[in-house]
């Protein structure tokens, strides 16, 4: 049975207006102090604050309940858009657990969003909202960098290790194709980390991610699960990963990944599931035959596009719960990936891995996935989260090497 619905007391604010600004500025420097929203890539997207109205939900129907919540909610609204173009209007911020039926997923409606798409920017208010020209206060300038300690979270790398070990047994015995194997590391800091700093530092380093904050948990994924546009349909799917190196050993790096047959598999998997988990709700579904590098600061990672037109009247929030999760983040077959991560990871992911992103009252929407991330922690530190896909082949060392780079990813943000 679903939990009850968590809903704030300024939920009764109906007046919803959009306008247009052409001198917005940059979008994570509007943010003010306290909890923020963020869906920000390569400075378009949006940001808000404030709480007009809020759901945390979970069971089994948790994504159709919310979905059922934001049609009730919306409906009701006052609207006034001058635009009218994906974002603008009533705009609904999501974090999704990564298991819906026993995690805790988070919806929010903030009093105010700023957004900018194609170089058109814009201001929505929900009620008494405040907007950022009356009443946002600057971003601090980044000052010397917080007093960090780090330790092991649920295991440490030697028993990690470990498991991934007893996941290739596994594999290597027929019971799976591949898992996703995650790990945990604990930072505490003095002072309190602020994430207004940790969100322009990563959107910095990774343009190309998209840089978001729902309820304490910020990142920058470079990892769409599924956007939404009218009937239109997309999504970017990664797996298989690769370090950087230096001039001549960069280019090797590259040339091996694509070469891997490992890491191809791997692929293969991920866009198989993601594909057939679309089909149903599609008239026109394509995937490229072969997969594309992509690369950041700190990784390569192989990556598939995929693009369909929607059939059928399923919502946002359906079509996530339909794809979700796909192998990138939990394994094929699905189910004894997810018992597999069950037996040996040590962890609640929570909201790690989960889709997160924003949808508005028009059904439009982007949700990528929670990777590359950090929970905020009441005593001022932070959780972070890396994991990889353990498939027939897969080295310990190398695993927990990788799960290491990507840890550099939000270290780097930390440390300034």
């Amino acid at each position: 049975m679903a939990a009850p619905a968590l809903t704030s007391p300024a939920a009764a604010a109906r007046t919803v207006t959009t306008v247009r600004t052409d001198d917005a500025g940059e979008l994570l420097d509007l943010l003010p102090g306290g909890p923020g929203l963020s869906w920000v890539r390569r400075g378009e997207g949006l940001v808000g604050w404030g709480e007009a109205a809020r759901l945390e939900v979970t069971g089994p129907t948790a994504l159709a309940d919310a979905a059922a919540w934001w049609e009730r909610y919306t409906a009701g609204l006052d609207v006034a858009d001058d635009l009218g173009i994906p974002g603008s209007g009533p705009v609904l911020f999501g974090s999704i657990a990564f298991d819906p039926v026993a995690g805790t997923s988070v919806f929010v409606v903030p009093e105010v969003v700023v957004g900018r798409r194609d170089g058109v920017g814009w201001i929505t208010t929900v009620g008494d909202g405040v907007p950022p020209e009356a009443g946002g206060s600057p971003a601090p300038a980044d000052g010397p960098a917080p007093r960090l300690r780090y330790a092991d979270g649920a295991l440490d790398p030697a028993t990690w290790c470990a498991a991934v070990a007893t996941a290739v047994a596994r594999i290597d015995a027929g019971e799976l194709d591949k898992v996703v194997l995650a790990r945990d590391l604990l930072v505490s800091a003095e002072p309190a980390l602020d994430p207004r700093q940790l969100l322009r530092r990563l959107a910095a380093r990774f343009p190309d991610c998209w840089t978001f904050a729902v309820d304490g948990l910020l990142g920058a994924t470079p990892e769409l699960l599924l956007r939404r546009t009218g009937r239109q349909l997309s999504s970017r799917v990664l797996a298989g990963t690769a370090a950087r190196g230096a001039g001549a050993e960069d280019d090797r790096l590259a040339a091996a990944l694509l070469d891997s047959a490992k890491d191809r598999a791997e692929h293969a998997w991920a866009v198989d599931s993601l594909v057939d988990a679309l089909a149903p709700y599609c008239s026109q579904l394509t995937a490229p035959e072969e997969p594309a590098l992509l690369t950041l600061a700190n990784v390569r990672h192989l990556a598939s596009d995929v693009t369909g037109t929607q059939r059928g009247s399923a919502g946002l929030l359906e079509l996530v719960g339909a794809v979700h999760p796909t192998a990138a983040v939990c394994g094929a077959p699905t189910p004894a990936a997810a018992a597999l991560i069950g037996e040996l990871e040590g962890m609640d992911r929570g909201r790690y891995a989960g889709p997160v992103g924003w949808l508005d009252a028009r059904g439009d929407g982007e949700f990528g996935l929670a990777l590359r991330c950090a929970e905020l922690t009441a005593d001022g530190g932070a959780r972070l989260f890396a994991g990889c896909g353990i498939v027939a082949g897969s080295e310990p060392a190398a695993e927990l090497a990788e799960t290491q780079a990507k840890f550099a990813a939000f270290q780097d943000a930390l440390e300034g």
